[in-house]
């Protein structure tokens, strides 16, 4: 899950992706987070994710922001954006051998062509309770998809 400085939709992204796991019983896949920027590395999500997250009952506060690393491409089969910019600075990130894929988390998770998630950062609670509602229906087509047994198309 990739945002711009992991502190607010790619933390909610994974928070609710791990939720949707857990209860799921696809305990193979591995789930992560990060930003393409290192603005906040070290830092939890901001204050406004952790009390969305745990208003819905998931746990965010031990994330801590980190950025992207040239490990990722190679950890991950999928690196899922919230948006056409996040999106774009990924690909560009991306090392020649890179073997994991870039595409944007709401239309991989099922939720519409082009479809992204606003950064809710400048905005107040609503925006967050918003990107929850995003992440979270998103969460549940991910691991639909993965149920399936189509994750790499």
């Amino acid at each position: 899950m990739v945002c711009l400085g992991n502190i607010c939709r790619s933390p909610l992204a994974e928070g609710a992706v791990r939720a949707h796991l857990d209860r799921s019983g696809l305990d193979w896949v591995q789930v992560d987070s990060a930003g393409t920027g290192g603005w906040h590395a070290g830092e939890p999500p901001d204050h406004r994710s952790i009390a969305v997250a745990a208003g819905a009952g998931v746990d965010i506060r031990a994330q801590r922001a980190r950025k992207l690393r040239a490990a990722d491409f190679e950890h991950f089969d999928w690196l899922l954006c919230a948006d056409r910019s996040v999106l774009r600075d990924v690909r560009a990130m991306a090392p020649s051998s890179r073997p994991a894929q870039a595409a944007l988390l709401l239309e991989w998770a099922g939720m519409g062509d082009g479809a992204e998630i606003p950064d809710p950062y400048t905005g107040g609670s609503e925006d967050f309770r918003r990107v929850w509602a995003m992440v979270d229906a998103a969460a549940a087509g991910i691991v639909e998809r993965l149920s399936a047994g189509r994750p790499s198309s």
